[in-house]
């Protein structure tokens, strides 16, 4: 069966993918839909949508501030599934649901794949669900739906845990450029450069996207460089609540400032 993640990958691979990372209902409630339109008519290549938590833990304040205000709008998960599935069909490029294990065990992992199907939803990133568990109970769950669970490798992940990702995980690799939290960096140091060409020579079968840091040409030339294509979010993040929730505003600025 097809799935849009891997279809964007190999139908661009010459390419140097852009992805954006927002939280749904934040700066507002309903923006999500218009957020997700902007987002695909200014080119960007995959969608994350953020599912709004009390404790994100491998977040900095940008995401930080924003889930807590989009709770505090009301945002929830199955708010969440109702806006996307109103926008399904008009939807081409892949939506990867970005969250917590809390809020989707709470929500029933097989439910989370159903209603991920019919929002047209592609796959996941869920940073705190660990491997093993993923590897015994979450994938073969994932698998029946045909829907991608995405692994994070930060530069102190172990090439033996590397190849084990990559040999059972299918869609794409997300490389934190840091062991960090998330938040924009002026550059990239040596030090986070050796760790792009390391994973580089390592000749994996899934292609990488890294995050975490990008909010310039600067960084966002060292993550293409290095990998399929680059994850912004603090930045974007940053911009859409300046813009209070104007997203072609937000991204004609962020646009503007990685050229």
């Amino acid at each position: 069966m097809n799935n849009k993640i891997n279809n964007l990958f190999e139908n661009s691979k010459d390419k140097k993918l852009l992805s954006l990372y927002f939280c749904a209902g934040c700066p507002t409630l309903e923006g999500t839909a218009d957020v997700i339109i902007s987002m695909q008519r200014h080119g960007i290549a995959m969608i994350e949508v953020g599912i709004p938590f009390s404790d994100p833990l491998a977040d900095g304040p940008v995401i930080q501030d924003a889930a807590a205000r989009a709770l505090r709008n009301g945002m929830t998960l199955n708010k969440l599934f109702s806006q996307l599935e109103a926008i399904k069909d008009q939807v081409h490029i892949p939506l990867v649901l970005m969250g917590y294990l809390n809020p989707i065990m709470h929500y029933g992992f097989e439910n989370f794949c159903q209603s991920c199907v019919k929002a047209g939803v592609s796959g996941a990133i869920i940073p705190d669900l660990p491997f093993e568990d993923y590897l015994h109970i979450v994938k073969p769950i994932a698998d029946r739906y045909n829907l991608r669970i995405i692994m994070l490798i930060t530069p102190e992940t172990s090439e033996e845990r590397i190849r084990l990702i990559d040999n059972n995980t299918n869609g794409f690799i997300y490389m934190v450029s840091s062991a960090s939290i998330t938040g924009a960096q002026k550059n990239f140091d040596e030090q986070k450069q050796e760790y792009f060409h390391r994973i580089h020579k390592m000749n994996l079968q899934n292609p990488r996207m890294i995050g975490f840091g990008i909010s310039n040409a600067q960084t966002l030339k060292a993550a293409q460089d290095n990998a399929a294509g680059a994850i912004i979010g603090s930045k974007f993040v940053s911009l859409l609540n300046e813009s209070n929730g104007d997203a072609d505003a937000a991204l004609n600025t962020l646009i503007q400032e990685l050229s």
